[in-house]
């Protein structure tokens, strides 16, 4: 049943081909000419197969395992070089008519809060973390056709883009809800969103209908086939993931980078993001309760496979993770992290009560945005608040064809240092301010291109001044 360019969920994510998968990647694990050979391969920039990239990450010969990372590690600074973009989650409600046996939203948890954000309360909130100096948000919201219809998320998009306090913005808002409609994301699309981001929590089609027991999220393939409807209605940059603990974490790796062929294949685009969850201990959620999870050298090692067999995309961690875990995968792939998050309706502007709480997960690197700014740059990275491309529209597929051509050192590079520098001007600690103009000093000379280059200077001077928001 295997058809990569098939539009049915149980054909371009087929059980059979992932169970020949991860049997084909068993027998193989000690094969090491297989091994150097596909190392070798992915040394091409291409990308893996999810079959090839399957038998590296059944491999546990240790001397291999530090040639993957070291890949890893230079597949990413190729492409991203050492920019990590920031971003926060902003809960717009958690009510949910689905039964997702890992979530507290689902709707039979009786004793959490119930809330949803008016758009009173929206505004609040976003002024809240544009005096963090947030640019980037992910909204979340529960799935509730009566709570929060799609005209609801609509007026939110909207609301927040018209928010501008001092010398704060939203430039961009990407979206984190249920699989809907091609009209819906085409609505999506014309209020101006980043990327559509869905998890498929799980590809293991019979686990998936038992952890969604009730509810519209119950329909496994209606799930699995958003990302083919999304791209229908115009929105190019869409961000998959799973939720890692859920289901045997080698079946969902191969489902993960199957999900990412099929996009390549029909629409010749693939993901502009994948994110790498892992189930945290929640409301009503015990981790434990789930045996599937994973240490953290897996987790890393997963990491470091998804950048070496899909070179040109995104990465995204969040706050689910500890700092040293973050530290640890930063180099093995990541480009997009999340700062100062709340997982919390209202979380930024007021602090909730312990036993009024609404969080969706706990956040375990409860760090400020500017002590996580900090710390990348004391590890030499550029925290980077840019928006420029999707603004420019550079999204899609001419999105990845300035990474292929690696114009990210005369491009995103700058972009990142002149958004850097806004934080620097209007956010940021005296320590941050003296770590990140040394930074910025130093990363401009990286900048191959001289015309680009000077011109980058001249708006770092006129941002000291007080003008805002250039991009190249």
């Amino acid at each position: 049943m295997y058809n990569v360019k098939s539009m049915k969920a149980e054909e371009f994510i087929d059980h059979n081909e992932i169970e020949e998968t991860l049997s084909f990647a068993e027998a193989n694990k000690n094969n090491l000419k297989l091994i150097d050979s596909l190392i070798e391969k992915a040394k091409e920039r291409k990308g893996l197969s999810h079959r090839e990239a399957s038998v590296l990450l059944a491999c546990e010969n240790k001397e291999k395992l530090e040639e993957i990372y070291a890949l890893a590690r230079q597949i990413k600074e190729d492409f991203y070089g050492n920019r990590i973009v920031m971003f926060a989650p902003l809960y717009l409600s958690n009510y949910c008519v689905n039964g997702c046996v890992y979530c507290p939203y689902h709707g039979q948890n009786k004793h959490i809060p119930r809330k949803k954000l008016t758009q009173e309360d929206i505004v609040k909130e976003v002024t809240a973390l544009q005096d963090m100096g947030h640019k980037r948000l992910a909204i979340e919201s529960g799935e509730d056709p009566v709570h929060n219809p799609i005209e609801y998320i609509l007026e939110s998009i909207k609301t927040i883009y018209s928010i501008k306090h001092k010398n704060g913005a939203i430039r961009r808002v990407n979206v984190n809800i249920a699989a809907t409609t091609v009209e819906n994301y085409k609505k999506l699309k014309d209020a101006g969103i980043g990327t559509y981001i869905l998890f498929q929590e799980t590809y293991h089609k019979e686990s998936y209908e038992k952890l969604h027991p009730w509810g519209p999220k119950h329909d496994y393939c209606y799930h699995t086939e958003a990302m083919d409807r999304a791209m229908q209605g115009g929105i190019d940059d869409v961000g998959l993931g799973v939720l890692f603990g859920l289901e045997l974490y080698k079946y969902e790796f191969a489902g993960l980078l199957m999900h990412a062929e099929h996009l390549e294949a029909v629409f010749g685009v693939g993901p502009h993001t994948i994110s790498v969850p892992r189930i945290k201990r929640a409301d009503d959620i015990n981790p434990t309760d789930f045996d599937n999870g994973i240490d953290d050298e897996t987790f890393a090692k997963i990491c470091a496979l998804i950048r070496i067999s899909v070179p040109y995309t995104g990465m995204i961690i969040s706050t689910r993770e500890s700092k040293a875990v973050r530290e640890k995968v930063l180099s093995l792939g990541i480009s997009q992290i999340s700062g100062g998050s709340r997982t919390s309706v209202g979380g930024y502007y007021e602090e909730e009560e312990e036993d009024e709480s609404s969080e969706q997960f706990d956040v375990s690197d409860k760090r400020t945005l500017d002590e996580v700014v900090c710390w990348l740059m004391e590890l030499g990275y550029i925290p980077s608040f840019c928006t420029a491309c999707y603004r420019e529209g550079r999204t899609g597929d001419r999105f990845m064809t300035l990474l292929k051509n690696k114009q990210i050192l005369n491009c995103c590079h700058p972009n990142a240092l002149m958004t850097l520098k806004e934080f620097l001007c209007d956010y940021a600690s005296e320590k941050t301010v003296k770590i990140g103009n040394e930074l910025i000093k130093r990363e401009l000379e990286k900048i191959p291109n001289e015309t680009v280059k000077a011109k980058a200077k001249e708006n770092l001077e006129k941002i000291e001044k007080g003008i805002r928001d250039f991009r190249f």
